[in-house]
């Protein structure tokens, strides 16, 4: 007896005009709008993340060899944080904001009312394909709106596991997940949606934002950068370089937006600092890295290829200081350290990515700020290691980055209270927190009035009396507005 083969239906332009037909309906409809069915969806979303972590660990790990901890850490746990913020703080964010009017329109009151944006887009990375697919969903939720979550394709374990457990959890008619690569996207980028958010690289993002700009669609890009990190003197030197490392290595083996990209430091400071992350390097991951099960691999061969080609440029190859030995047949690279590399070179001209660490040198800590803003681009995070509050200051001031952390890296992620988004090449837009719902919400302005006090002054004719009463109205002062109705000049 021959076997059938069923294939998977093609997903295409049309699927995608039904996919937002359907989920535009049940938008009209108010099916999203409710509070109940909001706080119904964010704990089906968070059973569904309790009930099947072993399920989602073992599919980051086929995609990334990503470690247990690491996967619960930064996706599990991050992602049920903010399910149970956005159960606790909804009501609250969903209630009408008052606001102050003027004389101009006594009397009156008014209101800010945050109101869903209708049916949204969601494009996530591959890089942490749990946490950053569904940590806008929650905010899309929060904010009652209907979604569709495109999961990355390079991420195929996740994507798959993905679409299976929302489909499974979450309500079908309101939330769908689509699988697929490139053609797929592009169907549904083809169509009107009320936001996108999409997360990943620059080079994609023009894509997006060239589709969105066809239907006037606004956009949240989460994007990356070069994100430097500067280490002064005098400094704890042990607990700073463990504080890179889990911030560099310990983030996906480098493959983080947020992820240390180069080191600016003294010339002085920097064999200090060299030592250092040679010791910790070694009781972390080992004599032999590439055999460590605490460091992700590479997501693919064409990644393995591009970082390769950073380290075998010309001028970079000789610069490796710690590290350097790769493993293809496994896509395994160890965490390496460059020092004094030129600035003109490949691996500081794009954000690296991966477990390559670049020290550059300077003669003083100060000269640090020129080395970031010469670059010309303003990266995703910025660290800064010191004790002297003058240079802590400096850096506030002088450095513009989508977020700023002063001893550590990376931690600032966990902060809700804290918008997490970038500026400039590193994103528009952010999330996080209330700010999640906010970006997924319209702030719709309400006025109140009743019918008494009708200005007559605001109806014809005009006279030069009314125009000083409307001049002395729009000025606010009360003083003004007693003299124009005296007729007094």
């Amino acid at each position: 007896m021959a076997r059938e083969v069923e294939k998977k239906a093609v997903f295409d332009t049309d699927s995608a005009k039904e996919v937002v037909k359907e989920l535009r309906a049940s938008f009209v409809a108010g099916k999203t709008k409710s509070y109940e069915w909001r706080v119904a969806q964010l704990k089906a979303l968070l059973k569904m993340t309790e009930e099947n972590e072993p399920q989602i660990a073992a599919a980051l790990r086929d995609d990334l060899s990503k470690p247990e901890l690491e996967s619960y850490i930064y996706e599990i746990a991050m992602l049920k944080n903010s399910c149970r913020l956005a159960l606790k703080e909804m009501k609250r964010w969903i209630m009408p904001e008052k606001a102050k009017t003027s004389l101009t329109t006594f009397p009156s009151s008014a209101e800010i009312v945050s109101e869903p944006l209708g049916v949204v887009l969601v494009i996530s990375a591959w890089n942490y394909p749990f946490l950053l697919s569904l940590d806008p969903v929650v905010g899309a939720i929060a904010a009652g709106n209907a979604v569709v979550l495109k999961p990355s394709e390079i991420a195929p374990a996740t994507a798959s596991l993905l679409a299976k457990l929302v489909a499974n959890y979450l309500d079908s008619s309101c939330i769908k997940v689509v699988e697929g690569a490139v053609s797929e996207t592009s169907a549904l980028l083809e169509k009107k949606w009320d936001k996108i958010f999409y997360t990943g690289n620059g080079r994609v993002a023009r894509i997006v934002m060239a589709a969105a700009a066809k239907h006037l669609t606004p956009v949240v890009l989460e994007l990356g950068g070069k994100s430097p990190v500067i280490v002064d003197s005098g400094i704890n030197l042990q607990v700073a370089t463990r504080r890179i490392i889990a911030g560099k290595w310990g983030c996906n083996n480098g493959q983080a937006c947020i992820s240390p990209d180069y080191i600016i430091t003294t010339k002085d400071y920097a064999p200090k600092l060299l030592d250092s992350f040679k010791r910790e390097l070694e009781q972390f991951y080992g004599k032999n890295p590439l055999e460590s099960k605490d460091l992700s691999r590479i997501v693919n061969s064409n990644h393995f290829a591009r970082l390769s080609k950073l380290l075998d440029e010309d001028k970079v190859s000789g610069k490796i200081v710690h590290g350097g030995e790769r493993d293809k047949n496994n896509l395994k690279i160890a965490p390496t350290i460059l020092l004094d590399v030129p600035l003109d070179s490949l691996i500081m001209n794009e954000e690296i990515f991966g477990p390559l660490l670049p020290i550059i040198m300077v003669d003083k800590v100060e000269d640090s700020f020129d080395v970031i803003n010469s670059s010309g681009t303003k990266p995703l995070a910025a660290y800064l290691f010191t004790n002297k509050e003058k240079l802590k200051e400096k850096f506030v001031a002088t450095v513009s980055a989508g977020g700023l952390v002063v001893n550590d890296t990376t931690v600032h992620l966990a902060e809700h209270t804290l918008p997490f988004g970038g500026v400039g090449d590193s994103g528009m837009g952010a999330y996080h927190g209330k700010f999640s719902f906010d970006a997924f919400s319209h702030k719709k302005a309400v006025l109140y009035r009743g019918f008494a006090c009708d200005a007559f002054v605001r109806y014809p004719p005009y006279t030069r009396r009314k125009l000083r009463l409307l001049q002395a109205l729009l000025g606010g002062s009360l003083l003004s507005i007693i003299r124009a109705l005296l007729g007094w000049s």
